[in-house]
């Protein structure tokens, strides 16, 4: 049993060596919110030890965005500091790593408008556009790690006093991160060769679609010719393995953009951006939503939708099983870093390059013959549960069973 401050110790040793993979004289970006302090520094110093140049931190408050969504002129959110997207752009042009400390609120702008929000998530995608497509295509190694907010842990642990949410809420961060064990970068490595080894499978049957069944979901989803699956680890152009996503369970590949057909239910709530959509259902004609229903959030998931003609296309399906670290806590989690990696997920919106052959290289205009999706958004959302089950469906037509009952059916090759 480690104390916190070894955990945390070993945390920011984790998303150095593991997450980013700092390299000798590379510069490190993080941005992080300034409740995160303690675990930034630390971060920084096992930067520096890893041989990092420079650590440059850019810090960031959820009290100062939601006083600026409830004060400032509706004209203040179509302007984005173009210094600022220029400045992230010449970092990764210049094989920056990137690594984000996310500490959610998931009730942060339930009471600002949905519009003011689509607004601004629209102007900071159309000025980050160039930057997120270096990261998108894995020429610039990036992570995530987590941590909590007195916020978030209230919303997960609510008949828990705040301190003792708190310390809850960090000591699950710390067993699904593997931080918890002796070795977590070991505990990684081997994780990662688990995940490999399925999208080994998965690349080698290269299934003409997918198809979903469960309750209220009963979907079909081509993949792309050529798709690649990944898991666990990526590697950027130069050749360093990173760990994008802290923690991960998930391996994922390309939808083509034209083929989703049928309706999908979601089967965890969506935070997307401080307000929560819950209990949605997208329904999918020739790759298009083309007809939607929320419980909670509607107006935010239209805005959603309606950000570009991408926003109504897959961009990603993504397999989870059922018995995970992750879905075994039996908590959600209001956090899509981790309710996607205790469940099956798919997403909204623009695809990633790597997930199709010689994608990272294919000029934007060629996309759309291949059938990859563009888009301003990326927008995971959890599909899957004990009662999902996922077909793949070979070239020649043959159906072979995927999940059953949320997880992994034994590969037969």
């Amino acid at each position: 049993m480690y104390s916190f401050e070894e955990n945390l110790e070993k945390y920011a040793n984790l998303a150095v060596k593991t997450g980013v993979n700092v390299q000798q004289g590379q510069t490190l970006v993080i941005n992080a919110p300034i409740l995160s302090y303690k675990l930034v520094r630390k971060i920084a110093q096992k930067a520096y030890e890893a041989g990092a140049k420079n650590v440059h931190v850019e810090w960031n408050d959820d009290q100062l965005g939601h006083i600026k969504f409830t004060h400032a002129p509706d004209e203040a959110f179509t302007e984005f500091p173009m210094w600022k997207a220029s400045g992230m752009e010449e970092l990764a042009a210049g094989g920056a790593a990137f690594l984000t400390v996310y500490a959610p609120n998931p009730d942060l702008l339930k009471d600002i408008s949905p519009e003011r929000i689509a607004t601004a998530n629209k102007t900071q995608a159309l000025a980050l556009q160039k930057y997120r497509s270096y990261l998108m295509a894995d020429k610039a190694a990036w992570s995530i790690v987590a941590v909590p907010t007195e916020e978030w842990a209230q919303k997960m642990y609510p008949d828990l006093e705040t301190e003792e949410a708190m310390q809850q809420l960090w000591e699950v961060i710390f067993e699904v991160t593997r931080v918890s064990v002796e070795d977590p970068i070991q505990a990684w490595k081997e994780h990662k060769t688990n995940l490999a080894v399925t999208s080994a499978y998965l690349n080698k049957k290269q299934y003409k679609k997918l198809v979903y069944e469960a309750p209220g979901t009963n979907l079909s989803v081509e993949l792309t010719e050529n798709h690649i699956w990944h898991g666990g680890s990526a590697v950027t152009d130069k050749g360093v393995q990173f760990s994008p996503n802290m923690p991960t369970e998930e391996v994922f590949t390309m939808p083509h953009k034209d083929g989703a057909n049928g309706v999908v239910r979601s089967t965890k709530p969506l935070n997307y951006g401080g307000t929560l959509i819950n209990g949605f259902s997208l329904t999918f004609k020739d790759g298009v939503v083309v007809d939607f229903t929320a419980e909670e959030g509607y107006d935010t998931l239209k805005h959603l939708l309606d950000t570009d003609e991408g926003a109504r296309r897959l961009g990603e399906a993504a397999l989870v099983p059922h018995h995970s670290p992750i879905s075994n806590t039996n908590l959600i989690f209001y956090n899509t870093l981790f309710d996607e990696n205790a469940s099956s997920h798919l997403a909204i919106g623009k695809a990633y390059p790597i997930n199709i052959k010689d994608g990272s290289d294919m000029a934007e205009a060629d996309y759309a013959s291949h059938g990859v999706n563009t888009s301003l958004v990326h927008v995971d959302f959890m599909i899957g549960s004990a009662e999902m089950n996922i077909d793949g469906v070979t070239k020649d037509g043959k159906v072979e069973p995927l999940i059953r009952n949320g997880n992994w059916v034994a590969f037969t090759d």
